[in-house]
């Protein structure tokens, strides 16, 4: 027997119909032996239609009241697919966060996970239970309800996963797999048999959406088994897995990503002294802003100009926050840019491989695509372009690396 963590997205219990299907699912996977867990996300729409409620009401909502109404999608869910589940015989029980006791900080929208109590959950395993956990929800020491986070549905799975000690998390979503970029850009897109841990977390903090950062981390960090499957098709879906393949043949770039969201913000003219980029990202980063891509430039009169980007979500309270800044070191000016995207080359066999920079350059100039700004790690290379250009760079870039051929067959040429 063994013990495993399900995750279905929004779009796959967007209706009774696929919540019946998931069901289906499920139950047989209960009835060949297995202990399951499953995390749901809300129903496909329904945070959207939550937040566009508390938006007609206050133009900046409270985020405590924000995280008890955006959380009421998943317990939805939750308690129609243990309906689902009961109907077909099959025992289950369902819970919201704090039922679970999910146990996370208390920064409201944006919560982490600190501790989970599994107690409720293995007895109910034990039990012969289905266990159907609301995704994306906690609580934190007083009790209050918090949200992890969009996607965050993910990261309750792997969480719970590495709590369980479970055999494997298998998150299920409208994709059979992770891919060398988003097929609905680039039509040559091709399904990744398997991808490391470090690869798959750099796609997803570059803006791949199949899985959720922190998701990512947490799997890599407690080495859950992660396999990204498809809700409605069979198929092996993708392994992420701690494993570097060893052929030497094996593609240098893993897959292109690329994110929309981006905005950049610039604050000009200001002293070039020590300590002046602390004091422009720290308040930044108080507000529990997220800032990404960063560069500073020097000028001949002693300023430097300094940009970075953030997500659009915080660009009016990040900008708010970066004219006081201004104000208090008597800067120039600010300005702001929210039509920028970011598109990145990952793979571990950077680490072996040169000229990657080179050919990355190259194929953005020949199709006439100005770099703004470039950030690197070990196994990724970053530009922010115009957005306009977002998916003929994607495209160029992807034909560029050779990532529409399959392996085998490059090794075979």
């Amino acid at each position: 027997m063994s013990l495993i963590v399900q995750k279905f997205g929004g779009t796959s219990v967007g209706d009774i119909e696929r919540i019946e299907q998931v069901a289906d699912k499920v139950a047989r996977f209960r009835a060949d032996g297995h202990q399951v867990v499953v995390v749901v996300s809300a129903m496909s729409g329904e945070t959207n239609r939550l937040i566009a409620l508390a938006n007609e009401v206050q133009e900046r909502p409270e985020p405590r009241e924000m995280d008890v109404l955006v959380s009421t999608g998943e317990q939805v869910t939750t308690a129609l697919l243990a309906m689902a589940l009961i109907k077909r015989g099959v025992k289950a029980r369902s819970y919201n966060g704090s039922q679970v006791r999910i146990l996370t900080d208390d920064a409201h929208t944006k919560a982490r996970i600190r501790d989970i109590d599994d107690a409720n959950m293995r007895r109910d395993l034990d039990d012969g239970c289905v266990v159907v956990v609301a995704g994306f929800q906690g609580v934190d020491e007083r009790g209050n309800i918090t949200t992890l986070g969009r996607g965050g549905s993910d990261t309750t799975a792997v969480a719970l996963a590495a709590a369980l000690k479970a055999d494997e998390c298998q998150i299920y979503t409208d994709v059979d797999g992770v891919y060398t970029t988003d097929p609905r850009v680039v039509d040559g897109a091709r399904r990744l048999e398997k991808i490391t841990f470090e690869e798959m977390l750099e796609m997803a903090s570059m803006g791949s959406k199949v899985l959720q950062i922190r998701a990512v981390e947490f799997a890599g960090k407690y080495n859950v088994p992660l396999r990204v499957l498809h809700s409605f098709q069979d198929g092996p879906g993708t392994l992420i897995t701690t494993e570097e393949e060893s052929d030497m043949e094996t593609p240098t770039i893993a897959g292109i990503a690329f994110n929309r969201d981006e905005a950049k913000l610039t604050i000009q003219g200001v002293p070039d002294t020590p300590g002046v980029a602390y004091k422009i990202l720290g308040p930044i980063g108080e507000a529990n802003i997220e800032v990404d891509v960063i560069v500073q430039n020097v000028s001949h009169d002693n300023t430097a100009d300094f940009t970075f980007t953030v997500s659009r979500n915080d660009l009016p309270q990040a900008e708010d926050i970066l004219r006081k800044t201004a104000t208090a070191l008597g800067a120039r000016e600010v300005s702001s840019d929210n039509k920028i995207a970011k598109v990145s080359v990952v793979g571990v066999g950077m680490r072996s491989h040169a000229g990657v920079a080179s050919q990355m350059f190259e194929a953005l100039a020949d199709v006439g695509i100005n770099i703004l700004m470039i950030t690197t790690s070990e196994i990724k290379i970053s530009v922010i372009i115009e957005e306009k250009f977002l998916e003929l760079a994607v495209r160029s870039l992807h034909s560029s690396f050779g990532l529409e051929n399959d392996p085998e067959e490059l090794a075979r040429n």
